[in-house]
């Protein structure tokens, strides 16, 4: 898909990031993930983000992340899938070629390893990556990489396949300055964990669209969310906020890491086998999967 068309249908529904199947022994299982990402495609996600962060990329080995994007390609259809990509330099423009020869429509750079960084080196880091491959990428402002308004403007001048900006740092004031410099010259996502939570004022800061984590087990929920914020249905809203995404919360809430975790066990409990995570994290205990299994069962 060519970086303006990824552009402007990130922009136009709901996104969402699969979890990755793991068997067992915690290698990738190639046959339950092309079945969960065959379902999720049935809801009408503008596109599905393979190997993101919900679906483990830290845990990943470079060689991994392209097996992923070709099959999450073979079961999505005419869903775009935006592959994840990250690590340093050297690292990210290599998964950038090898996921774009598997045929991913698009990047989505998340944070670099570990280290804080000065805003040239970022613009450095992003535009290496920008300038190894053809299709669209984006941008990931979180954690140990938050770019000032600055950057990403030179960034959209020296990087036309620059596409998307993602939030999850949760500052309002700086993302709203990025929008109002940039415009219509990026599309804008909503990336912090559990987005809807979030999404009445990231839409209000002019971001088009979010990434929902439990769309991966309770799609249909999701979107009734996604269409209701767009509508304006503040009510409905609310509704759903307090029937499942609080109580969500206080299950993801238990423990460090179960913003992943909580939706690997929501994805194993409505039917597709996702396996567990990947060390260093750890899976929701017996009482809370239950706990969630009731949550779900209510929606």
């Amino acid at each position: 898909m060519e970086p303006v068309a990824l552009k402007n249908t990130i922009g136009s529904g709901l996104l969402s990031f699969p979890v990755t199947a793991f068997d067992e022994s915690g290698r990738f299982n190639e046959a339950p993930y092309r079945g969960h990402v065959e379902w999720l495609s049935q809801f009408g996600a503008a596109a599905l983000f393979a190997a993101g962060g919900t679906g483990e990329f830290f845990s990943l080995s470079p060689d991994e992340v392209p097996d992923i994007v070709r099959a999450a390609k073979k079961a999505a259809g005419s869903t775009p899938i935006i592959s994840g990509c990250g690590y340093g330099t050297s690292i990210a423009v290599g998964i950038a070629k090898s996921v774009e020869k598997a045929g991913a429509d698009g990047i989505l750079l998340l944070p670099h390893y570990l280290v804080e960084v000065p805003q040239e080196g970022l613009f450095r880091h992003v535009k290496a990556v920008c300038d190894a491959v053809g299709i669209g990428v984006m941008i990931y402002n979180r954690d140990n990489c938050i770019f000032q308004p600055s950057t990403v403007e030179r960034l959209c001048e020296a990087c036309p396949n620059l596409i998307g900006f993602k939030d999850g740092s949760g500052d309002i004031g700086l993302v709203r300055q990025v929008t109002a410099t940039m415009g219509d010259r990026l599309t804008y996502l909503g990336g912090m964990p559990t987005a809807e939570l979030f999404a009445e004022a990231y839409l209000g800061a002019g971001f088009n669209t979010y990434s929902s984590a439990v769309f991966n087990f309770v799609p249909a929920l999701a979107v009734e969310f996604y269409d209701a914020l767009r509508a304006g249905n503040r009510v409905r809203n609310e509704e759903i906020l307090k029937s499942f995404f609080y109580p969500f919360i206080a299950i993801r809430n238990r423990q460090k890491g179960y913003a992943v975790s909580a939706i690997k066990a929501g994805t194993r409990i409505v039917g597709h086998d996702a396996g567990p995570v990947r060390p260093p994290l750890t899976d929701l205990t017996d009482e809370e999967t239950e706990m969630l299994r009731e949550l779900i069962r209510k929606h």
